[in-house]
C-alpha cells in the first residue's frame, strides 16, 4: 500500500492575486520568488508577469528593498562578509544596481567590529597550536563568512595586540 500524494491545487490569475499579495507582505520576497510561486500555482508566464507587475506597483514586491533587509540581517545577526552577501543575493536573480544599493546598508565601523568579534569568537575555539597553520585556518573561515582579505589580515595582526590602556 502506498500513499497518494496530494493533488496540487491550480488556481486562476484572480485567485492567485490575493494569495501571493499575502506571501508577499508576509516577508519581503524576491520577482524569482515570488514567479516560482505562481508556476506553483499553475499560473503561465504571461499571467505570472502581469501579477508580478502589479505587485511592484502596488510596493508589495521591491527588490531593492529586499536587498537592503537581507543585507541587514545576514551583517546584524549572521554576521557575514560583504563577499558573500553579494554572491547571496546575485544568486537570488538580483540586479547589480539593487546588490549595490543593499551593501550600502553596511556601516563600515559595525562591519568591522562584527569581524574582529567573529575572528576572536573563532579564535577561542581553534585546537591548531601551529601559529603559521592557526592563521591560516582563521583566514579561511573568515574568507568563507565573506570577508575581505585585507580586512581579515587587518584584524589578524591586531589579534595579538592588548588595546591601549588596558593592564
Amino acid at each position: 500500500m502506498y500513499s497518494e500524494q496530494p493533488k496540487k491545487k491550480f488556481y486562476t490569475p484572480g485567485e492567485a492575486l490575493p494569495k501571493i499579495a499575502a506571501y508577499c507582505a508576509y516577508q519581503e520576497r524576491t520577482t524569482k520568488e515570488v514567479e516560482a510561486k505562481l508556476r506553483e500555482y499553475g499560473l503561465n508566464e504571461d499571467e505570472a508577469g502581469e501579477i508580478v507587475i502589479r505587485l511592484s506597483r502596488e510596493k508589495l514586491l521591491d527588490e531593492e528593498r529586499f536587498a537592503k533587509s537581507f543585507v541587514r540581517g545576514k551583517v546584524g545577526i549572521k554576521k557575514w562578509g560583504r563577499r558573500r552577501i553579494t554572491q547571496e543575493l546575485k544568486q537570488k536573480g538580483l540586479s547589480d544596481y539593487c546588490i549595490k544599493a543593499g551593501l550600502k546598508e553596511i556601516d563600515g565601523d559595525v562591519y568591522y567590529q562584527n569581524l574582529v568579534d567573529t575572528l576572536e569568537k573563532r579564535n577561542r575555539v581553534e585546537k591548531e597550536g601551529n601559529q603559521r597553520l592557526r592563521r591560516q585556518k582563521l583566514t579561511m573561515f573568515l574568507t568563507v563568512k565573506g570577508y575581505e582579505n585585507d580586512l581579515i589580515k587587518m584584524a589578524l595582526d591586531d589579534l595579538g595586540k592588548e588595546p591601549e590602556g588596558e593592564e
